[in-house]
C-alpha cells in the first residue's frame, strides 16, 4: 500500500484543536437523552448533527430509520483500490442527567475547567460517548483537510439507543449487513490507566440483568397480628440475596464457573507490571480497602472473574414515618458480569435452579430477564492491533498496555454475529471521568491524543494488505 505522510494531518490536528473543542461543545449542548422519550426530538437532534458534520468533511451520510432512533450512516471511498475497510462505531445518546443538584454546572451547558491534568470540559456526555467519536471524526476530518482523501476505507454507524439497549441495533445489522461489513470495526467507549498511559482493551465483560419479584401473603399484613405465624417475603429474599456468595467471594450458582477459563501466565504477568494505584483507585469511590473474590487482584477481578451483584431490593413500606406491615412480596434487581466463554442465557438457567431450590412453600418465585450482553476477548495477533499500538506509542512515547474491562459494550458480540468481524477498542478515557454520573468531564489532552492517535492509526491501517482474517 502506498504510504502517505501522516506528519501533516497530525499538525493539522494540533492547528485545529481548539475548533475541534468548539464542535464537540456544541454536540454536547444537545440533550441526547436516549432513555428518556420527552428528550426524543433533541436525540434526533444529535443524529441530525452528526450527519451535517461527516457530509462537511466529504462523506456520503444519512439518517437512517428504525423503530427507535435513527442511524447515522456514512462513507467515503477516496481511499486507494485495494485498501483495508475499516467501520467506526459510536453512539449519540447519554444518560439521564439526574440528580441534576448535585452537577456544579448545568450538564448540557458544558463547562470549561481546569484540573490537574490542565482544563476539562464538564457535560453529560463528555467522555461517553460523543467526546470519544469525535476523536476519531477529528481525526477523519484532518486527514480529508490535509490530502483531500482517506488512506483507507471508512464506513460509519453510529446509533441513538445504546444507553437503552440497542433494541434496534442488530436488526438494523441483519437488514445492512453487506453495506456495513468491513475489516474491523473501530470503537473508542473504553479507557487508558492514566493520561500518559495508553490502552488497548482485548477483554470485556459481558453481562445478565434479572428482575426478581417473591411473593408471599395475598396482601400486605399488620405485622402484630400475623408476624410470626406468616413468610415475610423480605426475610426470605435476602436470604436467598447473601447465599449467592461464599465466604471467600465465590458465587455458588450451580456450574457457574464451568466455562472461566485461568489467565494466562504472560497475560498474569502483564498486568501485575501495569502501575496501578490500587489505594487511588478505592479512594475515587470514597474507599480505604477492597473486597471480592480471595485471592484474586483488583485487575483480575475487575478484568477477568465474573461477578454477581445486588443493585436494588425494594418491599414493604418505605415512606416516611412508620408502618409496620408484613409485605406480600419483595422485590430485587440482580446483574452478573461475565467472562469470556461465559453464556448469559446458561447464567439464567443456574440462577433460576439455585434461587427456586431456596423458595419455601407458600412463596411464589418470578425471574425476569432485563438484558445481557455477551463477553468478548479480541484476538491479540490482530494486524489491526498491531497497527493501534503502534500509533499510540507514536502519540504517547510508550507502548500502550493490553486491559480489560469490566464494563459491557454489547454491541461488539453483535458485530461479531452479524458482520463476521472483530473489535478494536481503542479508547481514552479515565477511571475518574464519572462515567453516567453527575459532573462526568473529558480530559482536553485525552480528547487531543485521541484524535492524533485515530490520525496515527489511519496511516498504520493503510499499510495492512489483503483483508483481515475472520473473526473468531
Amino acid at each position: 500500500m502506498r504510504a502517505v505522510a501522516v506528519e501533516p494531518v497530525l499538525a493539522q490536528v494540533e492547528r485545529e484543536f481548539e475548533h475541534s473543542v468548539d464542535r464537540l461543545v456544541e454536540l454536547l449542548r444537545i440533550p441526547s437523552v436516549g432513555t428518556d422519550p420527552a428528550f426524543d426530538a433533541d436525540t434526533r437532534r444529535a443524529a441530525t448533527w452528526l450527519v451535517e458534520r461527516l457530509r462537511a468533511i466529504g462523506f456520503e451520510a444519512s439518517l437512517r430509520p428504525t423503530e427507535g432512533q435513527p442511524m447515522v450512516v456514512a462513507h467515503d471511498r477516496s481511499a486507494p483500490a485495494g485498501a483495508p475497510h475499516l467501520l467506526y462505531y459510536g453512539h449519540y445518546d447519554v444518560q439521564p442527567a439526574d440528580p441534576l443538584e448535585l452537577w456544579q454546572s448545568p450538564p448540557f451547558e458544558p463547562a470549561r475547567v481546569e484540573g490537574p491534568h490542565g482544563p476539562r470540559l464538564v457535560a453529560r456526555g463528555a467522555v461517553d460517548d460523543k467526546g470519544q467519536l469525535m476523536t476519531w471524526v477529528e481525526a477523519l476530518a484532518a486527514w480529508k483537510a490535509v490530502h483531500g482523501a482517506l488512506p483507507v476505507r471508512v464506513s460509519v454507524l453510529i446509533e441513538g439507543e445504546e444507553e437503552s439497549s440497542s433494541k434496534s441495533l442488530e436488526p438494523f445489522l441483519l437488514a445492512n449487513r453487506d453495506e456495513l461489513k468491513a475489516d474491523v470495526c473501530v470503537i473508542s467507549d473504553t479507557g487508558m490507566l492514566g493520561v500518559d498511559q495508553p490502552a488497548i482493551t482485548t477483554m470485556l465483560r459481558g453481562i445478565a440483568y434479572f428482575e426478581i419479584e417473591l411473593s408471599g401473603p395475598a396482601h400486605d399484613l399488620h405485622s402484630g397480628m400475623f408476624g410470626g405465624a406468616v413468610v415475610n417475603p423480605i426475610h426470605v429474599l435476602c436470604r436467598m440475596l447473601a447465599d449467592l456468595h461464599d465466604s471467600q467471594g465465590r458465587i455458588r450458582l450451580p456450574g457457574f464457573y464451568d466455562a472461566v477459563v485461568e489467565l494466562p501466565a504472560e497475560q498474569k504477568a502483564q498486568w501485575a507490571a501495569i502501575p496501578f494505584d490500587e489505594r487511588a483507585f478505592l479512594a475515587a469511590a470514597g474507599l480505604d480497602r477492597s473486597t471480592g473474590e480471595a485471592g484474586r487482584s483488583i485487575l483480575e477481578r475487575l478484568w477477568a472473574r465474573p461477578t454477581c451483584d445486588v443493585n436494588g431490593i425494594w418491599g414493604g413500606y418505605t415512606g416516611e414515618g412508620s408502618k409496620t406491615v408484613i409485605p406480600a412480596r419483595a422485590s430485587a434487581k440482580l446483574s452478573f458480569r461475565l467472562v469470556p466463554d461465559q453464556e448469559p442465557a446458561a447464567v439464567a438457567a443456574q440462577l433460576r435452579t439455585f434461587l427456586e431450590a431456596r423458595t419455601p412453600e407458600g412463596c411464589r418465585l418470578r425471574i425476569t430477564e432485563m438484558g445481557a450482553g455477551t463477553p468478548i476477548r479480541v484476538p491479540t495477533d490482530s494486524p489491526f492491533l498491531a497497527a493501534a499500538r503502534r500509533a499510540l506509542a507514536r502519540v504517547f512515547g510508550k507502548e500502550p498496555a493490553l486491559i480489560g474491562c469490566g464494563g459491557s459494550i454489547p454491541v461488539t458480540a453483535s458485530i461479531r454475529r452479524h458482520l463476521g468481524m472483530d473489535s478494536l477498542l481503542l479508547g481514552f478515557g479515565l477511571d475518574d471521568d464519572r462515567v453516567h454520573s453527575p459532573n462526568e468531564k473529558f480530559e482536553l489532552v485525552c480528547y487531543k491524543r485521541g484524535i492524533l492517535a485515530h490520525a496515527a492509526f489511519l496511516a498504520e491501517a493503510a499499510s495492512i494488505g489483503g483483508r483481515a482474517p475472520a473473526a473468531r
